[in-house]
């Protein structure tokens, strides 16, 4: 009996001391949850009921010059069922009506709607999708529908980007995305200027209440959303609308690849219109690539107005220097250079051989005065800026190339090829810049596509004109640039465009691409055609580019493609402005009218009792002194007053009516 009592104190001890460790154990683990990790304990329990959220800012919006709407943000809706929500009886009562009201709203079948529905109550699907991407009018309209209450619709809100005037001038509107890898990229004018368009979000704490509910801890915001700006685009949607519709005309009759077109105002550089238009592989066109921008390539003839500028500033000839053609072909270098004209044109001047695009006349001109120091001519070609990119705020602005005598790819025919646009690269809004500066006496300014950032109508920044070059060449050479750039149309090779009604200036420009790949099998070409309107006081200049049209019946000629784009900007521009006409001699005066005036008034200020003597007046004066005498006037005829029914001298009776014939 001893030894079981002592069995038993034993035990007893050791379930005390194992009771004794465990309190220890309790304790140490209490302390350390109150004093070493209550505070991560703390910080994850608010965490898990009260949150901070993101109040998203409103972008802001795009607008064209003349206030037309170009890109906005729209709240987008996403709208799921919970099909397991409703009760039974409820959900079999408004089921039909439920799909009777999705029937007329979305088109489809009322049975399919049914069909699906109940199939999702018995899969027990949450989450069934209703609508997808309607905007918030229909939103308000399906939440009203039977069975779709709280508790079992579930709305997904987002932002969308809209633009409300369609495709036109997309790409350089541009836009703002998260690529794949999560990385910020866009392009356009939404990338460019995205923090002035973009504000800033703000934050508010919600604390978490039943089912998963949030609500405000406190009434205000932690901090406070701020809009973003609104962009006043320099595009007018007017001139854009022109251009991308003369482009995409052409573009489809000559079946081309891609194409462009840009109306720059000559003096502030604010581009006016902007299209760029590339074919997909159905057949229709749509922007896609900046071509007008992005795109640097070897342009052909109108980089020859770059030769005639060097050689007139550096006074190596003048436009009256005569040149043979030599039957169209010349050899340089041990290479040939040809005129597209079979035949040539003899010998012709500078200036003719300018108007007609030939190559052998430019070529001569350019390698002659320069072959022993070709530096002299690239110099020049620096100086106008073509060597490098106008600092555009985009992204992909194309890489222009000139090259210099110090490059290793240096040959021979550098300057002879140069001298008719090969061997060149350039983008054509850089192209359009330099023939800008020729159009506006010599000042070279920057393109711009943002004229103005404002907040309602607060200006926040105003983008002014930004000259890149107060004078790119004397005034000199710009009047003999100016007379044969005109002469162009009036006589050279874009004469079928030329119009009695308005002038017009430029250059046509016809290159070959791809001539040096495959032994010349890939070759296609590039039509061009660059210059500015009115001739004599420039308001527009304008690119057009269309590469690969079809060549089929050799009418790939910038003349015959990209010409007409050209002519049909301007003319409808001209057609549509307002006269700005003057009436001249305005204030001189008219003998006889003022006579006339001097008898009215003499007899006006008479004041008489009886019947004036208006013989001779014209009949508004006679009428307008009659019924000032409260006479009632009867006319007969047009003209001066021949004859009066009552006699001058008569007492005035104001009911008599006297009559007045006029001859």
């Amino acid at each position: 009996m001893a030894i079981d009592d002592k069995n038993i104190s034993y035990r007893i001890y050791l379930v005390a001391f194992a009771i004794f460790i465990m309190a220890i154990a309790i304790t140490v683990k209490l302390t350390n949850i109150q004093w070493v990790q209550g505070n991560f304990y703390r910080k994850l329990a608010k965490e898990r009921s009260v949150k901070t959220f993101v109040i998203p800012s409103n972008k802001g919006n795009i607008y064209s010059s003349d206030g037309s709407l170009l890109a906005t943000s729209i709240p987008n809706y996403n709208i799921r069922f919970d099909a397991v929500a409703p009760k039974a009886a409820d959900f079999q009562k408004n089921v039909k009506a439920l799909s009777d009201s999705l029937s007329l709203q979305f088109g489809k079948p009322s049975a399919f709607f049914q069909t699906e529905l109940r199939k999702a109550r018995a899969n027990q699907n949450r989450y069934f999708l209703i609508a997808r991407d309607i905007d918030y009018t229909n939103y308000v309209r399906v939440k009203s529908f039977p069975l779709l209450k709280p508790g079992a619709i579930i709305v997904d809100q987002k932002t969308v980007r809209r633009h409300p005037i369609g495709d036109i001038a997309k790409r350089t509107i541009g836009y703002e995305r998260i690529t794949p890898a999560g990385k910020p990229d866009g392009k356009g004018i939404e990338w460019a200027f995205r923090k002035y368009l973009n504000g800033k979000d703000g934050k508010i704490i919600k604390q978490k209440i039943a089912k998963g509910q949030w609500k405000p801890l406190r009434d205000i915001n932690e901090v406070e959303p701020q809009d973003g700006f609104d962009v006043i685009s320099t595009i007018d949607v007017y001139v854009q609308d022109i251009a991308h519709h003369a482009l995409l005309e052409q573009l489809t009759k000559y079946t081309a690849d891609h194409g462009c077109v840009v109306v720059m105002e000559t003096k502030t550089g604010y581009i006016k219109a902007i299209s760029n238009l590339g074919k997909g592989e159905d057949g229709t066109y749509s922007e896609t690539t900046n071509y007008a921008i992005a795109e640097s390539h070897e342009p052909g003839s109108t980089y020859k107005l770059v030769d005639m500028m060097a050689l007139l500033e550096d006074k190596k000839v003048d436009t009256s220097t005569v040149y043979n053609t030599n039957g169209g072909l010349i050899i340089v270098a041990g290479r040939k250079v040809k005129d597209s004209h079979d035949g040539g044109y003899g010998s012709i001047s500078l200036a003719k051989g300018f108007e007609k695009s030939s190559n052998t006349v430019m070529v001569q001109a350019v390698y002659s005065n320069y072959k022993n120091n070709p530096t002299q001519f690239v110099n020049h070609l620096n100086a106008y800026g073509l060597n490098k990119k106008l600092g555009l705020p985009f992204q992909g602005e194309g890489i222009p190339r000139v090259p210099q005598p110090s490059d290793k790819h240096w040959s021979n025919m550098s300057l002879p090829s140069m001298a008719f646009g090969y061997e060149v690269s350039i983008t054509p809004l850089q192209t359009l810049t330099y023939y800008n500066s020729v159009a506006n006496n010599g000042e070279m300014v920057k393109p711009q596509f943002v004229s103005e950032i404002k907040e309602w109508n607060r200006t926040v920044k105003k983008f002014d004109k930004i000259v890149m070059n107060p004078k790119i060449c004397s005034n000199e050479t710009l009047l003999k640039l100016r007379a044969v750039l005109e002469n162009v149309v009036k006589r050279g090779t874009a004469s079928k465009l030329f119009s009695k009604d308005f002038s017009m200036a430029g250059k046509t420009g016809t290159a070959q691409a791809n001539y040096a790949t495959n032994g010349g099998a890939d070759k296609y070409y590039i039509s061009s055609f660059v210059g500015y309107f009115p001739a004599d006081n420039p308001k527009y200049s304008c690119i057009v580019v269309v590469h690969k049209p079809d060549a089929s019946n050799n009418n790939y000629y910038g003349a015959d493609v990209a010409g007409p784009v050209f002519k049909r900007i301007a003319q409808k521009i001209y057609t549509d402005a307002p006269s700005t006409n003057e009436i001249k001699n305005l204030n001189k005066k008219n003998p006889e009218q003022e006579k006339n005036y001097a008898d009215y008034y003499t007899q006006s200020q008479l004041k008489p009792n009886s019947v004036p003597n208006v013989k001779g007046m014209s009949g508004m004066d006679a009428v307008a002194l009659l019924e000032n005498l409260k006479l009632k006037v009867k006319v007969i005829g047009v003209g001066k007053v021949k004859k009066q029914s009552i006699n001058p001298g008569e007492t005035i009776n104001n009911k008599s009516i006297i009559i007045l014939e006029l001859s």
